[in-house]
């Protein structure tokens, strides 16, 4: 019989002592006076335990937090044991320190010092409660500075008053660290140009920490780099070795679109579209190859290489190529070359200057007026901003404004005039939440002149300008489009879109002056083989009305490789 209920018994042994070791401790602190009591129990500490350990660690803790809000000669009389799960620890917490008086002696930088807001002629006055972290800043500050290994100690603390103390400041800094070598891991052929120009780091400079994390956080800014994460330091006894993790993004992208629409004159479908192929950092320089080729359904062709060559011979400027040419039909063949010197002030901030040379060539067998040969040479100057959301991949680009002015001389027969021109392309998304986002864009140009000829004017109109008119068939001497979208998006990479376009737009040749307006809806996806866009919009002039068979059907699809 005993051996039948022995299991019983072992089991019910077993659980009993489970509940027992697993019985919670609870603490309680008091002081000298009901006045004590409420001050610690206002530093809310913790007074459940699932061990003595952890109860005593708490107390200390308890004991730490009374020295930073001045209790500073705070005594922990005891820690008894009440019962079998309850401890009563009791405290003396003596005189409270208001502040603390740190003659500095010229020891630390006073730049740094009157970071602190406490600085008073020759010495620090520091509340209590602001002792630590006001050391910490500073020590952080010193570190930040070459001397990653300084400390901070108050020493021969003294009684001023009842409520003040002193004491004297005491740094230990060991000799100044410089960044000495630089290791980047990843994409180890990162161009050192833009870690010298674009990063501004470099090696024999001041090291810290901080500051290097600052910089190489512009490395999300570059299209053919991120940073996979924070950069690490290794200190020896006589080097200081800076190790950055850098990965090689894809930047290579092809954009093409497929567009139709039904002729006024014949009602028959006619189709156009373009090619636009952009190659950036195939040779780790940071180089960007832009070509585009367009061919739109007015028997118009352009064709427009730009070549982008950032910090020549490691030096703080770059080189912008560019090569245009367009074809109207038997009109005319327009064709322009710029060269331009650009400075990259930072991540966002780019300028550049340069010349630019047009040479229009007149392709008529019967000569007019409005279209004849020309050459025009002018210095322009530019302006870019780009802000980048990089969790973004559907929106890559918040905000975006390039600005541009030209002036110069256009001949042509026995004239020689002036001319200028004002350029502007800026956009800004507002996102309102997670889904919603609001797209604003502005496109605007302004040619100045005493005369005007056609083939000199900028054209504008398409799927990249004012929508629901043919690409490149409006011509003006001042134009200024409008776009707008309303997004929602569905998830990640889906997202539906509104299209309310208006333009104004003055061609002085014909005399015409007139308001434009473009309407309809869109959507894009983001697939595998890239960013897959479609648009049916509509336009209108402020004479006509809307008609269907005038609406525009764009087909458009970005690709990353």
């Amino acid at each position: 019989m005993l051996r039948k209920i022995s299991p019983l018994l072992l089991l019910l042994y077993i659980l009993w002592s489970t509940k027992l070791c697993a019985q919670n401790l609870y603490l309680s602190s008091v002081g000298n006076t009901e006045k004590e009591t409420k001050t610690i129990d206002s530093l809310g500490y913790k007074k459940t335990f699932s061990d003595y350990l952890s109860l005593e660690s708490e107390v200390k803790q308890l004991q730490k937090k009374l020295t930073q809000i001045g209790y500073i000669e705070n005594e922990l009389l005891h820690l008894k044991k009440q019962n079998d799960s309850s401890y009563l620890a009791s405290f003396s917490l003596k005189t409270k320190y208001k502040t603390i008086t740190v003659f500095h002696n010229n020891l630390v930088d006073p730049a740094i010092l009157k970071l602190t807001d406490f600085l008073d002629e020759n010495a620090l006055v520091i509340p209590i409660a602001n002792l630590e972290s006001t050391l910490q800043m500073i020590n952080t500050e010193i570190a930040n500075r070459g001397n990653p290994f300084s400390s901070l100690i108050i020493k021969d603390i003294k009684k001023i008053d009842k409520y003040t103390l002193s004491g004297e400041l005491s740094v230990s800094e060991p000799k100044s660290r410089t960044t000495d070598k630089i290791i980047i891991k990843g994409y180890e052929k990162f161009p050192k140009s833009f870690l010298n120009r674009y990063l501004k780091i470099k090696t024999n400079e001041v090291f810290s920490l901080a500051n290097i994390k600052d910089k190489t956080a512009v490395l999300n800014d570059l299209v053919f780099a991120n940073q996979i994460k924070d950069p690490e330091v290794l200190f020896t006894q006589d080097s200081t070795i800076l190790y950055m993790y850098i990965e090689k993004a894809r930047s290579n992208t092809f954009d093409g679109f497929l567009g139709f629409g039904t002729n006024e004159s014949t009602n028959k479908i006619e189709f156009d579209g373009y090619l636009d192929l952009n190659l950036t950092n195939n040779l780790n320089y940071g180089e960007s190859l832009k070509l585009l080729y367009k061919s739109d359904e007015n028997d118009q062709q352009t064709f427009d290489l730009k070549l982008t060559t950032p910090y020549i011979f490691n030096s703080p400027v770059g080189l912008d190529l560019n090569l245009n040419i367009f074809k109207r039909d038997s009109s005319f063949l327009t064709v322009s070359q710029t060269a331009k010197i650009n400075y990259q002030i930072n991540s966002k901030h780019i300028i550049s200057a340069g010349i630019q040379s047009v040479t229009s060539t007149d392709l008529l067998d019967i000569p007019t007026a409005s279209i004849t040969d020309y050459d025009s040479n002018q210095y322009l100057i530019n302006y870019t901003f780009t802000k980048r959301q990089h969790y973004d991949r559907l929106f890559p680009i918040n905000f975006l404004f390039d600005v541009s002015s030209s002036f110069g001389n256009r001949s042509y027969e026995t004239f020689d005039e002036e001319q200028s021109n004002f350029y502007i392309n800026t956009f800004k998304i507002f996102n309102l939440n997670d889904k919603n986002s609001f797209y604003g864009r502005i496109n605007a140009n302004y040619l100045v002149s005493d005369t005007y000829l056609e083939n000199e004017l900028p054209r504008f109109g398409g799927i990249n300008s004012i929508r629901g008119f043919e690409e490149n068939s409006l011509i003006a001497n001042l134009y200024a489009v409008l776009n707008t979208e309303y997004r929602y998006k569905l998830n990640s990479t889906i997202y539906v879109h509104s299209v309310i376009d208006a333009a104004y737009f003055e061609n002085q040749i014909s005399n015409q002056k007139e308001k434009l307006f473009g309407f309809g809806f869109g959507f894009g996806l983001l697939t595998k083989a890239g960013l897959f866009r479609f648009n049916y919009t509509s336009g209108k002039t402020e004479q006509r009305k809307f008609r269907l068979s005038d609406s525009k059907i764009h087909l458009s699809l970005t690709t990353q490789f």
